[in-house]
């Protein structure tokens, strides 16, 4: 099952909560692990920032100027940039191909305030799907040894590319989590409904 955001201004609607949430299983192997992991990550962030208006997703707290409609841009900006175009060495897809990004960094921060929440639910969910597609298919060819040249020129094995997304969804949802709670009170280690164990195809 996967996580899946609407923006309904009510209880978030999200595909996972009564079929639970995936997690690395307790004993399995290196692929699963990893996809376990970013999975529930991304369930976790997903339902973060799950059913908010326009008010709430451009909300700030203190001098940070972090907002959770900021946070679903950037991580749909890097799962394309990462995956579509790094690992399956596709084209970036709109709204990311159009941006002179040497002209205006940080882009995808700052435009999110002027984004629709349907607009930003939508392009975080779009850019996961095509990161889910471009995994599998290197896993089914090549497994988690396989090494790609990423958009800043470095070489890199899939292996490292899941643990440094594991790595940004673990730090970006410990943000969204503050704003969360800033918003309406909603705390919580992980999404509800029970773990299941992550199991590839």
């Amino acid at each position: 099952m996967t996580a899946t955001l609407h923006d309904r201004g009510e209880e978030p609607a999200l595909t996972q909560v009564e079929a639970g949430y995936p997690e690395p299983p307790a004993v399995g192997g290196e692929a699963e692990t990893l996809l376990g992991s970013l999975e529930r990550q991304r369930a976790t962030f997903a339902w973060k920032c799950a059913g908010l208006g326009e008010h709430a997703l451009r909300m700030r707290v203190g001098v940070s100027r972090v907002t959770l409609g900021g946070l679903l841009k950037h991580l749909a900006y890097l799962e394309d940039l990462n995956f579509t175009c790094g690992l399956a060495g596709g084209d970036l897809p709109k709204p990311w191909r159009d941006v002179d990004w040497a002209a205006e960094p940080g882009w995808d921060w700052r435009s999110a305030g002027r984004d629709q929440p349907a607009e930003l639910y939508g392009v975080w969910e779009q850019a996961v799907e095509r990161s889910r597609l471009a995994v599998s298919q290197v896993l089914l060819s090549f497994g988690v040894d396989a090494v790609y040249t990423a958009p800043g020129g470095s070489r890199l094995t899939l292996r490292r590319l899941l643990v440094d997304m594991i790595e940004e969804y673990a730090r970006h949802t410990g943000h969204a989590d503050l704003l969360r709670e800033a918003v309406d009170g909603r705390v919580g280690e992980d999404p509800p409904g029970p773990a299941y164990p992550f199991q590839i195809g």
